[in-house]
């Protein structure tokens, strides 16, 4: 369905969010990575910042603004972006931690590593096979909050990694881990547009994107962090092993926090996308 309106492109709301996202995207993403002076990189998170508020003000005086806000009015919209915000923050640090831990501090060739690492996306790919399965079976809302916590679990599985960790013990780990991270990405992105009107459905996918992004470049910045001060407490002149656990299992929290979101969520959330109607319903959909 398209659109009867079409409203004049919004340049400046397009230079606002543009600005905020690439100051806040960006100096996440290098922060505690001692690429650039602390200086810059805290010049651009808060131009970022600044910008963002600046268009947040703008858009609610807006009638059709780049970003659509009032999007955030729907729960299954605000729990997809919010909940998955804190979900991606923290399971977006794993590809950024893992293998630095693999190959600074267990000494492992980029191959053997990359080796690792790449169960993950076996996971993921036999999810897919079974994802829509699982969801009619159980529901968007279950799935979410009971799949959070297993995802955070795996994740936090990582910090007892060690040099004398078997490969295979490991691979099996990754491999469910990203099982269970891909049915959690498919739940968050097929939600939030469960309730989202065809009209409004091209500003839900710019935030929904948008969001993504930031938390991704947040949690290598959280990651980093951890890290770095690990390191600096411990007193290490050099990156080593030991300096990765506590960063696992920070990652790991706030990814399961995102439970806290999702489960304001009503029981019913997404029935429809999921194929769960109540037979009544069906009947009458049938007719």
């Amino acid at each position: 369905m398209r659109a009867d309106e079409h409203p004049p492109f919004d340049f400046i709301g397009m230079a606002l969010s543009g600005v905020g996202v690439a100051g806040l995207a960006f100096g996440l993403s290098v922060a505690g990575l001692e690429y650039l002076p602390w200086s810059f990189v805290i010049a651009l998170i808060v131009a970022g910042a600044a910008s963002t508020a600046c268009y947040i003000v703008y858009a609610r005086r807006k009638p059709a603004p780049v970003l659509d806000l009032s999007l955030f009015a729907l729960p299954t919209f605000r729990a997809s972006v919010v909940g998955g915000f804190m979900f991606r923050m923290g399971i977006g640090a794993l590809p950024f931690l893992l293998p630095l831990l693999l190959q600074i501090g267990f000494r492992l060739t980029p191959f053997q590593s990359g080796l690792i690492t790449f169960s993950s996306a076996v996971g993921a790919f036999v999810m897919k096979a079974i994802g829509a399965t699982i969801l009619r079976r159980f529901g968007f809302r279950s799935i979410l909050i009971v799949n959070a916590l297993i995802s955070a679990a795996f994740l936090a599985a990582c910090a007892s990694f060690t040099q004398t960790t078997p490969f295979a013990v490991m691979i099996g780990l990754l491999l469910i881990g990203g099982f269970f991270r891909s049915l959690q990405f498919t739940s968050i992105n097929t939600i939030a547009y469960a309730d989202v009107e065809p009209r409004r459905m091209s500003r839900a996918t710019s935030l929904v994107s948008v969001a993504q992004q930031l938390s991704l470049s947040a949690g290598v910045a959280v990651g980093a962090l951890a890290v770095e001060v690990t390191t600096r407490i411990a007193g290490h002149a050099t990156l080593g092993a030991a300096d990765f656990p506590p960063a696992f299992l920070l990652v790991a929290a706030i990814s399961a926090a995102s439970v806290l979101i999702f489960l304001r969520l009503p029981d019913d959330a997404g029935a429809e996308l999921a194929g769960r109607l109540p037979a009544e319903q069906s009947d009458q959909r049938a007719l």
